[in-house]
């Protein structure tokens, strides 16, 4: 019976994911919380699970010619060394009961950053107007890539929903498509990355994997198919302050 609930789980949040854009982990971590999984294991399973379930979004995109390659590659650089250091800090401490505190206070952190991003995000894009040389611009995603890294791999929150709050910022004349691409090239291995270190500390739940990818795959397309007829401006407001209330329950209580 509990399977069942895990598939009917990855389909709502693949369903909102497809809709609205925005990223599965902010919606997927708050979920199995209050589903009663601990927040290691429910942070470890939605970093695998997010890797997987957007792997072949990757494929996609790069097939179509969505992806800057250097963006990624420099952002990489930065995240995937950051996620390694991440995962074995956390592995210094004898039990994940030990560092649950620090998964929940950083989850709640990055959900209320997610909220106000999701909710303001075309006037932070507006009114910070950088004027950066291509020199200057891989430096400063490098540096973002190495933040990103280590928060992602605490709270499975921010690959999707910041990384591309960021690629607006930094590189405001870039095609939407290519910033979707772009950031999703790299969500891919920085989760999986994440996802494989979470899984050799023990915190991951296969049952439970399983039953969100069943559930949230088909969804995911059909999200995207109907994603035209929803009234995105009404939707994201409503999970913006749904994940606003999430991060101040986890940030504060």
């Amino acid at each position: 019976m509990d399977f069942l609930w895990y598939i009917f789980a990855g389909a709502g949040v693949g369903l909102a994911v497809g809709v609205t854009g925005v990223g599965g982990g902010s919606l997927m971590t708050p979920l199995l919380l209050l589903f009663g999984f601990p927040p290691h294991i429910a942070i470890g399973t939605d970093l695998m699970y997010a890797g997987i379930a957007k792997s072949t979004g990757v494929v996609m995109h790069a097939k179509r010619g969505n992806v800057n390659w250097k963006i990624v590659f420099s952002m990489a650089a930065g995240s995937i060394p950051a996620s390694f250091i991440t995962v074995w800090a956390l592995s210094r401490f004898e039990k994940p009961d030990h560092y649950q505190e620090i998964l929940t206070g950083t989850l709640g952190l990055m959900l209320v950053i997610t909220a106000f991003v999701i909710l303001f995000r075309k006037k932070l894009t507006q009114t910070l107007d950088f004027n950066i040389s291509q020199k200057q611009s891989t430096t400063i995603i490098f540096f973002c890539g190495l933040i990103l890294g280590s928060l992602v791999t605490l709270t499975s929150v921010g690959a999707g929903a910041l990384g591309t709050a960021i690629m607006m910022i930094i590189f405001p004349i870039m095609r939407a498509k290519n910033i979707v691409g772009t950031d999703l090239a790299h969500a891919v291995p920085l989760t999986l990355v994440a996802g494989v270190g979470h899984l050799f500390l023990g915190n991951v739940d296969y049952t439970l994997l399983g039953g969100l990818l069943i559930g949230s795959i088909p969804t995911i397309y059909i999200g995207t198919r109907i994603a035209s007829h929803v009234p995105n401006n009404i939707l994201q407001p409503v999970l913006a302050t749904a994940l606003l209330s999430f991060g101040i329950k986890y940030l504060f209580f």
